[in-house]
């Protein structure tokens, strides 16, 4: 059952109070792998549903992510200037130049050496909501899975938590571009380039330091570096838009979904040898993204009959990809002890998530953390009266009651 090229789908909703993915995915895996669907902003792009598919698309060198200030394309005098490319849009030489460099930054030496320091930051949290606690109950996402992954996000790269206030908003704008106005979405992006420019300013005259913006920084003015400054203010743009409140979202969501699965969650506090395993059946399980990953053919191609023209738009959805019973068993039941687990939460290709080994130690140390310091946590209300935040195309709990 093939749409014909006028007849438009919406992009599946997410069902109230879950975080996804869209139960409507599955009809689409089964019958319309590639279907020409109707965006939130108007445009129109061809959703691709099933997992190898979608990770052929992320790898296709045919479909490329184009930049947010220029998708949709305009030309003539309303054409906005651009923006210097995050490096979730760059391509080619100059992204294989800036990956090469930035890659070892999240590499194995490099996260031995924050995962204390993520460890005791969790640590701390708890201790105040302990503390706090009222009634022996306590809201898991204000006091825990909020806070720490913008500190996270602070110690690692060097953005001052005290200028919270100046880049936030336009993070969250940004993260629901999909749904908004090429003017709303330049404003954003403009003024998130600012805040990085005068950020790393700020750093060039504080000297050396350990955070990944001096250390690239310092890269970036080695005779012969294949960095130049405009990439560390990509970086600083990058990192918010990609490690902030989709971080935060998903460790709400994991824990609601631990919470929810207690005979596992006992399982995995008895085992925590088995937190890797666990981790990436999350990332599989609970979408990191539910958002629009944008690519744009660069040339005609047919795929399952349909065809698709240079220019258009081409959306592989992970949330669906992995939950595609084709490439995983009982793929809707969470199985904290699953393996293989190649889910595409990541991405894949060239434009896999850099960060990717970040948030999993990030997620991997809230978890254990969280069951070294509180083994009897559970639920303090009945999962069903859980309040959600609906506001990001990405839901999750807005409030977890806990109690231990």
């Amino acid at each position: 059952m093939n749409n014909s090229p006028e007849e438009l789908v919406p992009v599946p909703a997410v069902e109230p109070g879950t975080a996804g993915p869209p139960c409507g995915y599955a009809r689409l895996r089964a019958e319309q792998p590639v279907v020409k669907a109707q965006l939130p902003n108007g445009e129109t792009g061809w959703l691709i549903s099933r997992y190898e598919d979608a990770r052929a698309a992320f790898a296709d060198p045919r479909l490329v992510r184009p930049l947010l200030s220029a998708w949709p394309p305009r030309e003539g005098p309303d054409a906005p200037p651009p923006c210097l490319p995050t490096f979730l849009e760059m391509t080619g030489a100059h992204h294989e130049r800036v990956r090469r460099t930035v890659l070892p930054l999240f590499g194995r030496r490099r996260l031995e050496f924050m995962a204390p320091r993520i460890r005791a930051m969790a640590g701390e949290l708890l201790d105040v909501m302990v503390e706090s606690a009222q009634d022996g109950t306590a809201d898991l996402i204000a006091a825990y899975a909020e806070p720490l992954p913008l500190r996270v996000l602070c110690e690692t790269t060097g953005l001052p938590h005290e200028d919270r206030e100046i880049y936030l908003p336009h993070t969250l704008t940004l993260l629901g571009a999909a749904g908004l106005s090429m003017e709303e979405v330049l404003a954003a992006l403009y003024a998130l380039q600012d805040y990085a420019e005068e950020l790393i300013s700020r750093k060039e005259k504080e000297g050396e330091g350990e955070d990944y913006i001096h250390l690239l920084l310092a890269e970036s003015r080695r005779p012969g570096s294949e960095l130049v400054r405009d990439d560390v203010v990509s970086f600083v743009v990058t990192m918010l838009m990609a490690g902030y409140k989709t971080n935060i979202q998903h460790t709400g969501n994991a824990l609601f979904t631990l919470l929810t699965h207690p005979g596992q969650l006992r399982e995995l506090r008895d085992a925590p040898q088995r937190m890797a395993t666990a981790v990436e059946e999350l990332l599989r399980y609970v979408p990191l993204m539910n958002a629009i990953n944008i690519l744009v053919a660069q040339e005609d191609f047919t795929l399952h009959g349909q065809h698709i023209r240079a220019g258009d738009a081409v959306i592989p959805v992970p949330a669906s990809a992995n939950r595609d019973p084709a490439a995983f068993t009982d793929p809707d039941r969470l199985d904290l002890a699953r393996t293989p687990n190649a889910h595409i939460a990541f991405g894949h290709g060239p434009h896999a998530c850099t960060g990717g080994h970040l948030t999993r130690l990030q997620l991997a140390t809230a978890i254990e953390v969280l069951l070294e310091r509180l083994p009897d946590i559970e639920l303090a209300v009945p999962a069903d009266s859980v309040t959600w935040d609906e506001t990001t195309p990405l839901r999750a709990p807005a409030r977890l009651p806990v109690r231990w």
